[in-house]
């Protein structure tokens, strides 16, 4: 399979100052997917502009015809399985079926608190995560659903006419432990890592790879518990977070051997962020630009 290239715009532009360029520019460029954070807040960005991820992927989807759009990821921190079906529903409409939702089970950032909660444990959020996943979906293939959760309830909630998109549009589920990664087997059209956070401060791009490498072991542990052929789900890596952090964006070479090599793992889609200047992303524009039309034919 060709490996797929997508790409990642924060949500940090106004839409009327540069926000709906970025995105029909992704389109123009020939990605795959763009993508964005679903987030209150990210880290550096606390105290800078930071807009809301679906309104965002709402306006990419009128102001793009081709362009795959999605969120990576969205996670219970804030929201609830009822309202956000709707909302992907509302949304794969305008788009025309083009929305893939990136789940994951959420961390301990801002958004942890920032509804006057106490932030939830590890075991907190996998709870919650398990039990979210499969009622949002039931929201989104069922046009009516009652349920009574531990943590989340619907009562007759009406979901007509549902997805563009049949059964309901995809899940692309973040895991990297056996509960997420039984979710990712049971309900993920795709499965999504940024790699081992662990290594990301003092470890090497080599450990990343074995890590990589185990962490898709295990997802086809899951799948065979699960009775999942691990060759229906598509692998996507979320650069930035492995020990290369941006080197991999220095040159078109560097990138074509970074995504090599992680292809040779299995994955089929390798979504980069698009440059943000003064931030953890603060890459060459231009290199950008050429990674995205020169990349994908030598890694074809």
């Amino acid at each position: 399979m060709t490996l797929r290239l997508s790409t990642v715009i924060l949500p940090v532009d106004r839409w009327h100052e540069g926000g709906r360029d970025r995105w029909r520019r992704a389109e123009e460029l020939g990605f795959h997917t763009a993508y964005t954070y679903d987030h209150l807040s990210w880290r550096s960005f606390r105290d800078r502009t930071w807009f809301g991820a679906l309104p965002t992927l709402t306006a990419a989807a009128t102001a793009t015809q081709r362009l795959r759009l999605g969120t990576l990821v969205t996670s219970p921190n804030f929201r609830h399985p009822v309202t956000l079906a709707k909302e992907l529903i509302s949304l794969d409409d305008i788009s025309g079926g083009r929305i893939t939702l990136g789940i994951g089970a959420g961390g301990s950032g801002f958004d942890a608190t920032a509804l006057g909660q106490e932030a939830w444990t590890p075991r907190e959020r996998a709870d919650r995560f398990g039990e979210f996943v499969p009622l949002l979906d039931r929201l989104l293939t069922e046009d009516a659903v009652t349920h009574e959760g531990t943590h989340y309830s619907a009562v007759e909630a009406r979901n007509i006419p549902g997805c563009v998109q049949r059964p309901r549009l995809p899940f692309a589920v973040a895991a990297t432990g056996p509960r997420g990664l039984r979710l990712a087997a049971r309900h993920g059209q795709a499965w999504v890592t940024t790699g081992d956070p662990k290594l990301y401060e003092e470890g090497t791009p080599e450990q990343s790879v074995q890590a990589l490498r185990e962490q898709g072991k295990r997802l086809e542990a899951a799948c065979e518990e699960t009775g999942r052929d691990a060759s229906e789900l598509d692998r996507i890596l979320l650069t930035g977070f492995t020990p290369d952090r941006n080197t991999p964006l220095e040159s078109v070479d560097a990138f074509v051997d970074f995504a090599g090599r992680h292809a040779e793992l299995g994955f089929t889609e390798i979504a980069i962020h698009a440059p943000i200047p003064d931030s953890d992303f603060d890459t060459d524009p231009a290199v950008y630009e050429r990674i995205a039309t020169e990349a994908p034919a030598q890694l074809a």
